[in-house]
């Protein structure tokens, strides 16, 4: 039975490059191929594919996040988080968000259908761009270590929303959330991460690799 893949890329052409790297093998196929996030969340719980490969520099919603949310809701579903960052905290939050696999970009035609066969069959792959060191560095990584790890995930998609611009009001209804309740994860963020005005905590998301803004 052929491996079932979902693509989650923003980019078309990136997403068109993999789905044509992935459909040359015998043994996977496309089922789905989305440029947001959201999507890829609902089409992996409708279809429960084997594979995601799961871009992490999305709008509203990052890769990290998306993949958490994945796993929650379809825990039998595998995602390979595809990223332009190689640095140990980017990888460790990916694989403490779920992910079985992290690619770098710049390799990932090289090393996409690998990492799908090695995750299927339940391993962890990470990109050969990771040097041993930075492998080293996300074993022996404490959780203290990362500020995010402060935030809750909702927290954390509000952060990102707000750094690329959206107001309230438009948080509020994308997350199915009152403007109140979205008033109150910024200023519970904001005290928790010790920030103190509104164009720190975009530079601090943007630092953290919440969003790229692309």
């Amino acid at each position: 039975m052929a491996i079932k893949v979902l693509i989650a890329d923003d980019h078309g052409v990136v997403a068109e490059g993999l789905r044509f790297v992935v459909e040359a093998q015998a043994d996977m196929e496309v089922i789905d191929c989305v440029q947001d996030s959201r999507e890829a969340v609902r089409r992996a719980i409708e279809t429960s594919p084997d594979v995601v490969l799961m871009d992490h520099a999305m709008p509203d919603l990052n890769g990290t996040e998306a993949t958490h949310m994945i796993r929650e809701r379809s825990p039998q579903t595998h995602v390979i988080v595809l990223s332009m960052y190689s640095d140990p905290v980017h990888v460790y939050r990916a694989l403490q968000a779920g992910a079985s696999g992290y690619v770098v970009k710049k390799s990932a035609a090289k090393e996409v259908v690998d990492a799908i066969r090695v995750v299927h069959r339940g391993g962890r792959y990470l990109s050969k761009q990771l040097a041993d060191s930075v492998i080293d560095q996300i074993v022996h990584k404490t959780a203290s270590e990362d500020p995010l790890e402060r935030l809750s995930s909702r927290e954390r998609q509000v952060l990102q929303m707000l750094a690329e611009g959206h107001a309230i009001a438009d948080i509020a209804t994308t997350l199915a959330l009152s403007s109140k309740t979205v008033e109150t994860y910024r200023a519970r963020m904001m005290e928790k991460l010790d920030i103190h005005d509104f164009a720190t905590l975009v530079k601090f998301a943007i630092q953290h690799g919440i969003t790229s803004l692309e």
